[in-house]
């Protein structure tokens, strides 16, 4: 069960990695990319935030990801001068994939179409290749 501290730490983290993530894409010279952070966990002695990231198109999602593992001490940096002054340690950042819009996607070719996702067994082969 979360604390009120921790909902509010991980309220701040979410507001804050967005812009930070969008600003770094951005500086990165790749255009018309949407990444935003849909969730953020924090453990209850505030070291460590698992932040899930949805980033939109589909297809760019390994080459942002990288370049978000790569700069991960840069926005560790950045969030810890947005944040410094609201906790005593900046948490280490570790970062997933949220892909619930690839799954409502499928799900949504899956009801459309003829193919049965659950004998179909390619789409789960795709999930795991991530």
């Amino acid at each position: 069960m979360e604390t009120n501290r921790q909902k509010k730490i991980s309220g701040v983290l979410q507001n804050d990695l967005t812009l930070i993530l969008q600003k770094l894409i951005k500086s990165s010279g790749k255009s018309s990319i949407i990444c935003s952070v849909t969730k953020v966990r924090i453990s209850p002695d505030l070291s460590l935030a698992k932040i899930y990231v949805s980033i939109f198109p589909v297809t760019q999602v390994k080459s942002i990801f990288e370049l978000i593992m790569q700069s991960q001490n840069l926005i560790r940096k950045s969030l810890g001068s947005l944040i410094k002054n609201q906790v005593r340690r900046i948490p280490d950042l570790a970062f997933y994939i949220d892909d619930s819009l690839e799954q409502i996607s499928e799900i949504e070719k899956a009801l459309k179409g003829n193919s049965n996702p659950i004998k179909d067994t390619s789409l789960l082969s795709k999930r795991k290749s991530i």
